[in-house]
């Protein structure tokens, strides 16, 4: 199988790098191939420009953009991993899906509505937040992700998704659960494609 993995997070001694550490030591040691797109080391660019536009309107893709389409399309297993600030992921990863998950690309309009163009992949959101999971699952938060992530962008284009995963009250738990959330993590990548 081929994994891509869209990380979004800035600092290198978060648990979200625990995380992605700990999902590319099970997918290389089950002998899947993996390849990973860390959006803030690579200083992606998450501006849909005016030229971006014209671009497409031309019928063409900027350069930067066509790049990262072809880490989707090689992939059959789509991970992203980011935090949950102020309700949502990153502004880099948001960025991401508006730039690269474009018209054409992800999906199409005809006659009937929206037409899903990734429909050969799968793919999950794993999500750090401070607050714990109960929190967020009481305001209704977890149904909004739901919605919004698992919903309006994967099953929007096409991608099947798996089992959202939420790690909450990361920054003030041990390190015990802490660990027993990466746990969580290489069971869950089993469970769905190893």
């Amino acid at each position: 199988m081929k994994y891509l993995v869209v990380y979004s997070h800035p600092n290198k001694a978060s648990f979200n790098n625990a995380i992605k550490e700990t999902v590319i030591e099970t997918i290389e040691k089950n002998g899947h191939e993996i390849k990973v797109r860390d959006l803030y080391e690579n200083n992606f660019n998450p501006v849909l420009s005016a030229s971006d536009f014209e671009t497409f309107l031309s019928g063409g893709t900027p350069d930067d953009i066509k790049a990262e389409q072809e880490y989707i399309k090689w992939a059959e297993k789509i991970i992203f991993i980011s935090p949950i600030w102020w309700a949502s992921f990153p502004a880099i990863l948001k960025g991401y899906i508006d730039k690269i998950f474009s018209y054409g690309f992800a999906y199409l309009y005809d006659e009937n509505g929206p037409v899903p163009l990734l429909t050969d992949k799968e793919g999950i959101f794993i999500s750090t937040m401070g607050a714990p999971n109960e929190f967020y699952k009481e305001a209704g938060f977890l149904d909004s992700f739901d919605k919004t992530q698992d919903i309006g962008i994967l099953n929007f284009t096409g991608i099947k998704s798996g089992e959202h995963i939420f790690f909450g009250a990361v920054p003030t738990t041990t390190d015990e659960i802490r660990k027993g959330y990466l746990e969580e993590v290489t069971t869950a990548l089993k469970k769905f494609w190893l």
